[in-house]
């Protein structure tokens, strides 16, 4: 039976995961964040490319209220940890499972990322290897539209 795809412009299911530390991160504390959630794994080597370009992306657009969340489906955290390090990945990761997988609609294959706006819903969702310009000018039409619409007039 294959699990239903998640729709953009639903609402992002929420979840509470443990981070590399073992600390919950819940997803709906970054309401109001423009958040970039990463389905990824260490042995995949579509993920390994695009990770570099994340670290970019939460440097520059970070304090415009961008927040990338990495879901590790490793096994276990411990490749993960000294992937995070060597990577100088600098968003949290979370240790994901089948049943967050299947919250988003079914992690068949790695990467998938999905574009979460600040009022909490799907603006994209991307399978695969997607090039960086691509996930670059969603993020800042995301940071855009969320910023014109909070300020009236500017």
């Amino acid at each position: 039976m294959r699990g239903k795809g998640i729709a953009e412009q639903s609402l992002a299911p929420d979840f509470s995961l443990p981070d590399l530390t073992g600390q919950k991160l819940d997803l709906s504390s970054y309401r109001g964040k423009v958040v970039l959630l990463d389905f990824w794994a260490t042995w995949c080597d579509a993920c390994r490319d695009e990770i570099p370009h994340f670290v970019e992306l939460q440097n520059k657009y970070g304090g415009q209220g961008l927040q990338i969340i990495g879901v590790s489906m490793d096994d276990g955290p411990e490749p993960v940890r000294d992937f995070y390090q060597r990577f100088k990945m600098n968003y949290p990761v979370v240790m994901g499972n089948a049943k967050t997988g299947e919250l988003y609609g079914g992690v068949l294959g790695l990467p998938i990322a999905f574009l979460i706006g600040r009022d909490g819903r799907i603006s994209a969702k991307r399978i695969g290897a997607t090039d960086i310009s691509v996930f670059e000018k969603e993020i800042k039409d995301a940071l855009q539209s969320a910023a014109a619409s909070s300020y009236p007039g500017s």
